[in-house]
């Protein structure tokens, strides 16, 4: 009996050190480089007074960061809106969940040619980004300028099969989030994503020629693996990064391009999420 007992002490020994270790460990946040990159370092500062260490782990493509936290390989990831996380989660069950909202970032249309959408000409070619969610974000956006129709049936995720009206007979090119920026060089315009924007030191307000409006249902989150949401650290580093600090850290930073999109104290959510 006593070597029972001593055997089950060891084992719950091992069990508490563990899990200390866990708890000691870094929490690892998947991230694309950009904006996102720059409003996570403030979330870790926050969280590093509050006694949680965070690592920051950049992708050059954000195609890898979902599967990458499926397979365990971060902890969190932030750098998705939740459409695209839906759109995701339709193709590839992997049981990821929002556990918070972040920020909202108005997608615009940009160009080298021409200084409004109005402008464009018959046969021109316009890029979108080639996933479902910013792809479709891009073409209401161009519907929404007047210059496609779409099938209402589509929903937020339309595709380029979903137009049904183009008088200007444009040639609509999906290419990846991350090249849409390079395309101006052929393109006469190109919807781009605020981060890859930023990266290239565009202002969505001043630089843009199309912009979303401020009631974009693009809500970007903080994610996790279905099986973990409910974790401690990950409920720290929310209230973390949903702070008065990084709200303010955001508003100064962007001015306006990006918006916080929860409560904080001395402000309220800019837009509501899951």
């Amino acid at each position: 009996m006593r070597s029972i007992l001593s055997a089950l002490a060891s084992a719950a020994m091992i069990l508490a050190a563990q899990a200390a270790l866990a708890q000691d460990k870094p929490l690892v946040v998947g991230t694309v480089a950009g904006s996102d990159v720059d409003i996570l370092n403030k979330a870790v500062e926050v969280a590093a007074r509050e006694g949680l260490a965070v690592e920051i782990r950049e992708f050059s493509d954000y195609g890898q960061l979902n599967p990458a936290l499926a397979a365990g390989d971060i902890d969190l990831n932030s750098f998705q809106h939740i459409p695209y996380l839906e759109s995701y989660l339709k193709d590839h069950p992997d049981g990821l969940v929002s556990v918070g909202t972040t920020y909202v970032s108005p997608i615009g249309f940009f160009s080298r040619r021409i200084k409004s959408l109005d402008e464009l000409k018959k046969g021109d070619t316009v890029v979108i980004p080639n996933d479902p969610s910013n792809g479709g974000r891009a073409l209401l956006l161009l519907q929404a300028a007047g210059k496609i129709k779409v099938k209402p049936e589509a929903g937020i995720t339309p595709t380029p099969f979903d137009v049904v009206e183009n008088p200007l007979e444009l040639k609509i090119v999906e290419v990846d989030a991350a090249q849409t920026y390079a395309s101006l060089e052929d393109a006469a315009a190109a919807a781009i994503n605020n981060n890859y924007a930023q990266a290239a030191r565009l202002n969505p307000l001043k630089d843009s020629i199309y912009l979303e409006d401020s009631n974009s249902p693009y809500v970007n989150v903080i994610v996790a693996r279905e099986t973990e949401k409910d974790d401690p650290r990950f409920q720290r580093f929310v209230k973390a990064y949903q702070s008065g600090e990084v709200a303010a850290f955001i508003l100064e930073k962007f001015e306006g391009a990006t918006l916080p999109a929860f409560e904080y104290e001395g402000g309220a959510t800019a837009a509501k999420g899951k």
